[in-house]
């Protein structure tokens, strides 16, 4: 019996219930994959009744949802008729929401769900969030654990400028309610130095691991999936592109089949003249910059028909061949699928009608969570542009592309390789000009002869068979719960 069964059948044995844990996003919690896994593991391995208080909007993962012991408690989100107000009314705006948000919170943590042992909170938004699980946790005497993801204030510093009286004052908050914790978990090694040197708190690294559910995908749900998204998937963001159009835009629905696959009675077949699927899940917001990729994007276009020495026809096949070291390769098309929801959306899909490409190709679109695992495990290549705020914390979506054996290439920053391990399980770009570089290198030959993206793919799934979210928690995180209830307790 481990340390924690010991401390919880003591509280149960004094108290004659069973213990209970309270996770707290103030925010989205189907876009927080963190806290939903942090849910499940209180359920599954600590064997605790947990509540979830967030915001709606996006479904969470069937796990959560189905899980006896995990309740869900959804808050009322900040009214959307304030965010087109005019600029002249943001201090008030900025003033007034963290308060609406402060009594909404201690209303949820006091008075909506049974008093837990432990509260478990997302930084950020520090503000209210921390004050309120703060005074909540002094009122009910529950332990209060924050897991730091990045640092409120940094995140504000993008919209009003480091300089802000109000990103000094956001900061102020979240160093001293940050330093009130009876526990602090965080995602990397660079943030817990930071916290220790800077902000004078210990906190235990817990990094991101996929769960799970995140796994390479079987040939037969690729092909299930494409079925599902054919009609997303044959949609351009324009008049036509070099997917939507021409004979192998066209389905033949007798064979069962899509732009990637091709089923003949039982048996599944990836089309050798399929375009290379790559990958992005962006939220859409200035810490991303997506003109990244697009600018790629086009200098692939540009670069493929200078190889090939092309006039501006193309031939109905759509494959692009080219002489190089006196072997013959074969450039394929690019079909880039965007997921995610955010602010920028809409003004770079008008960008994308404008680019007129014709070996590239994008489609933007929400998937639910059950699907999403299912798309990385069906692409060649993962692309993040995430470059964080703060410098300290590490891209979830890439994690989650090596939980389902996808390699990637990533935007260079300080902490970067502590995830990703280069020329092993992906690649670092700073400028456009790399990534496209990169995607020439990776995909030339595709699909039979790309031996450099041959080698990460196969060096993720050697480096993510190890690591998953249950055994990371059961190491890091699980002890910090068992000190902070037997303080507690105590």
């Amino acid at each position: 019996m481990s340390e924690f069964d010991v401390i919880m059948n003591d509280y149960e044995g004094q108290n004659g219930k069973r213990g209970r844990a309270c996770v707290v996003v103030l925010g989205d919690l189907g876009r927080s994959p963190r806290m939903q896994y942090h849910a499940l593991s209180l359920a599954r391995q600590a064997s605790l009744e947990v509540d979830i208080i967030a915001y709606g909007g996006s479904e969470p993962h069937i796990a959560v949802l189905s899980h006896p012991s995990i309740h869900i408690h959804t808050m009322t989100q900040w009214p959307k008729i304030f965010q087109g107000l005019p600029r002249i009314f943001r201090p008030i705006i900025l003033l007034l929401k963290p308060i609406i948000q402060f009594f909404m919170l201690l209303w949820f943590l006091c008075l909506k769900i049974p008093s837990p042992d432990v509260f478990i909170v997302q930084n950020p938004p520090s503000v209210p969030t921390l004050v309120a699980v703060r005074w909540a946790s002094s009122l009910r005497n529950s332990a209060f654990i924050i897991d730091w993801h990045n640092f409120g204030y940094t995140l504000l510093g993008l919209s009003l400028g480091r300089n802000s009286r109000f990103v000094s004052v956001y900061r102020w908050i979240e160093n001293r309610y940050g330093k009130m914790a009876d526990g602090s978990l965080c995602v990397t090694k660079a943030m817990q130095h930071e916290l220790a040197q800077n902000w004078g708190i210990k906190a235990t690294v817990l990094y991101d691991q996929p769960p799970e559910f995140f796994h390479p995908t079987s040939l037969e749900e690729k092909h299930k999936l494409f079925c599902r998204l054919d009609k997303d998937l044959r949609q351009p963001l324009g008049s036509g592109d070099c997917v939507s159009g021409g004979s192998l835009g066209m389905g033949n629905y007798e064979l069962n089949e899509t732009l990637f696959t091709t089923q003949v009675g039982t048996d599944i077949f990836l089309k050798p003249n399929r375009a290379a699927l790559v990958v992005s899940s962006t939220s859409w917001t200035p810490d991303e910059d997506f003109s990244i990729l697009l600018e790629a994007a086009v200098m692939y276009d540009r670069r493929v028909a200078a190889v090939l020495n092309e006039d501006d026809s193309t031939n109905e096949e759509f494959l692009w061949k080219a002489i190089s070291d006196g072997k013959q390769y074969v450039y394929p098309r690019l079909l880039f699928i965007i997921t995610g929801k955010g602010p920028e959306k809409e003004k770079y899909e008008e960008k994308i009608r404008r680019l007129h490409l014709k070996r590239v190709a994008f489609r933007t679109m929400w998937l639910s969570a059950e699907d999403y695992p299912l798309l990385l495990g069906s692409a060649d290549l993962g692309v993040c542009l995430h470059t964080s705020s703060s410098g300290l914390d590490l891209p979830m979506k890439v994690v989650d592309m090596f939980g389902c054996g996808l390699p990637a290439c990533a935007v260079s920053y300080s902490c970067i390789e502590e995830l990703v391990k280069v020329k092993k399980n992906g690649l670092l770009f700073s400028t456009s000009s790399e990534l496209a570089d990169e995607l020439m290198m990776l995909f030339k030959g595709f699909p039979d002869g790309c031996d450099a993206l041959k080698s990460l793919r196969n060096g993720t799934l050697e480096m993510g068979s190890s690591a998953r979210w249950a055994t990371e928690w059961e190491k890091h995180a699980k002890p910090l719960v068992s000190k902070v209830l037997s303080r507690n307790l105590n």
